[in-house]
């Protein structure tokens, strides 16, 4: 990509967007494009062509759209759906329509069969059934994957895909009822911490293993694959290793310097037992990442604290 070219970032202040957008400006890409959504709604398939008619991007990536935790899925099944379809339908239609050169679409681990062999090779897409709690989500990103297919197919489009596993650190989501994992035990550490609490209540038995990647690192892949991949099959994005999730509290406890003591509530549920991704079609073409779980996880508390910790917002 040359750096003038015009990259449209949809989804550009979210955790992966904003990450993308300043990977992008630190490599000198001048002509970056994005919209925030008060400014343009990505279910309006109007509204969206209007914006590539105006913007003539080349590139894009879409890195919109709702997300949140198990609780969200499944308390909110229908917005889930149709609004993560209309979103990518309008942006990877809009973008063929608009003869856009290349466009990314990323998606989710949760695309995956709930019992699929670990870790998770991309052949393994539609092998099985789909965990219950996020299947709305997955089922929208699997129409997203199949449809960038299609495009490639019917009309030689180079849309590309790639699936994430888990993502954290700065910009992350940190609301107690709709953030994931990782930025939870933050602030649930932090709030501990900052109130003398003795303890702190972790879900379950804490032997599930998950994989966390810093969006920064995730972001850096995007670059490289938007400038070294082409291919109909989509590609895993991981750290190419796992953790338990009971080492993950310690190691946020640690960051925190919350002297109390961890209690394993084994009444809740564990939730999957592993969540790895095969990483290695990527890792083989030449990209590997770059931050630490640690050191990432200072980062992103260290980014909570400017955002939350000292601007009266509760962080308990």
């Amino acid at each position: 990509m040359h750096r003038n070219a015009r990259i449209y970032i949809a989804g550009h202040r979210g955790l992966v967007g904003s990450a993308l957008w300043r990977e992008l400006q630190r490599l000198s890409f001048t002509n970056l494009i994005g919209r925030s959504h008060a400014e343009l709604d990505l279910r309006d398939a109007g509204a969206v062509q209007k914006m590539y008619a105006l913007e003539k991007p080349e590139y894009v990536v879409v890195a919109a759209a709702r997300v949140g935790g198990i609780l969200a899925n499944d308390t909110r099944p229908a917005e889930f759906l149709y609004d993560n379809l209309q979103i990518q339908n309008n942006l990877i239609h809009g973008a063929a329509q608009a003869g856009v050169k290349k466009l990314l679409f990323l998606g989710s681990s949760c695309i995956y069969p709930r019992l699929a062999p670990q870790p998770l090779q991309e052949d393994s897409l539609l092998t099985g059934p789909l965990e219950p709690t996020n299947q709305w989500y997955a089922i929208a990103k699997i129409a997203g994957i199949k449809m960038c297919q299609a495009y490639r197919r019917q009309y030689g489009c180079d849309f590309i895909c790639a699936m994430p596993t888990n993502m954290y650190g700065v910009n992350d989501n940190f609301d107690l009822n709709s953030s994931h994992v990782l930025p939870a035990l933050i602030r649930k550490f932090h709030a501990a911490k900052t109130t003398g609490a003795p303890s702190v209540v972790c879900w379950g038995t804490g032997n599930p293993q998950r994989e966390f990647l810093f969006a920064d690192d995730l972001a850096r892949a995007c670059v490289f694959l938007l400038e070294h991949y082409s291919q109909e099959q989509f590609i895993n994005i991981g750290y190419g290793s796992d953790v338990r999730i009971r080492e993950l509290a310690e190691i946020v406890q640690r960051v925190i310097n919350f002297q109390g003591e961890i209690v394993w509530d084994t009444t809740k549920p564990d939730g999957t037992p592993r969540k790895l991704m095969d990483s290695s079609r990527l890792f083989s073409l030449g990209w590997r990442p770059q931050v630490d779980l640690e050191t990432g996880i200072r980062l992103a508390y260290a980014d909570f604290l400017k955002r939350f910790a000292g601007n009266g917002v509760s962080t308990s």
